[in-house]
């Protein structure tokens, strides 16, 4: 009775810090709408709502998902994977891109659905085991936590090549949206053809009301060297952790006509990092002007 007792004050607490969540981002009810999951190119699956991307890869050894979007979305990635035949349960590893509540918010719920081994760099490892952002993040606000905290969390390094069976997923740290952002690369296969698959965290130079990014020139340096290490990626079908930035939708719309065909832009991780460094170099402008 103790037990139930115990978890059913935590659902009830999860429930209620969900709703907050939601209630105090202007952009999640948007960003969580509702998303038919499909293809993305032989076993990797778009299983994400709308606004947030989350990529489920399968094989007969256990499927690796990457991100999970909101507390709100975690139902409804569930729902995705099952909705495509696969069992939730079957997820052994649950990649992180980084430890922002739009993105790692549902990743306690379902990692207890799974019992999946949770990844992430070091720096994301530190904030998802809290919930709380670190207050070297550009957005940090305050130390208020902005997701459940996620236990066990297995921290990997730039250049870490995870296996799982035959599939191979290597881990690239993209500092600069928050210090411990990283992008995920492996490869699918369709008939023996097989393509470069690349989750690209992102890129942008966010933040909260008083930072300014060029106080902090080595961070920007870090940012630069991000933007390098995406461009030069093995790229033949991208995803971004936001997939309007990447062009998804656009792609998605082709499929009907070329089927996994229209996910394949051999320019897409080039394209991504020039908007981004424009991104920062307008930010930059911005904050020279106002001086």
């Amino acid at each position: 009775m103790k037990k139930i007792l115990i978890q059913s004050l935590f659902a009830l607490a999860s429930t209620f810090a969900a709703a907050t969540a939601l209630a105090d981002c202007g952009n999640c009810a948007k960003w969580n709408t509702e998303q038919t999951p499909f293809a993305l190119y032989g076993n990797s699956y778009y299983v994400g709502v709308h606004g947030l991307s989350a990529v489920l890869i399968t094989s007969p050894s256990g499927h690796v998902l990457i991100d999970g979007g909101l507390p709100e979305s975690a139902p409804l990635v569930e729902a995705h994977i099952r909705q495509l035949g696969f069992r939730p349960e079957d997820i052994k590893y649950i990649l992180s891109s980084h430890p922002h509540f739009d993105h790692a918010g549902a990743i306690a719920e379902l990692q207890r659905i799974s019992g999946a081994t949770v990844i992430a760099s070091a720096a994301s490892a530190k904030v998802l085991a809290t919930g709380i952002a670190g207050e070297d993040d550009p957005q940090y606000w305050d130390n208020t936590a902005q997701f459940t905290p996620i236990a066990h969390v297995r921290v990997a390094h730039d250049g870490e090549v995870l296996q799982l069976g035959a599939a191979a997923f290597t881990v690239h740290e993209t500092f600069g949206h928050t210090p411990g952002s990283t992008s995920w690369t492996w490869q699918s296969c369709v008939d023996g053809q097989c393509e470069n698959m690349v989750y690209a965290d992102s890129l942008s130079a966010v933040s909260n009301d008083t930072y300014k990014f060029s106080d902090h020139p080595a961070y920007v340096a870090a940012m630069q060297h991000s933007f390098d290490v995406v461009a030069a990626l093995p790229c033949d079908v991208m995803v971004s952790a936001h997939p309007e930035f990447s062009d998804l939708w656009t792609r998605e719309a082709k499929r009907a006509q070329l089927g996994q065909r229209a996910f394949i832009d051999t320019e897409a991780c080039r394209k991504y990092a020039t908007g981004a460094r424009a991104g920062l170099a307008e930010r930059l402008e911005e904050e020279r002007k106002a001086k």
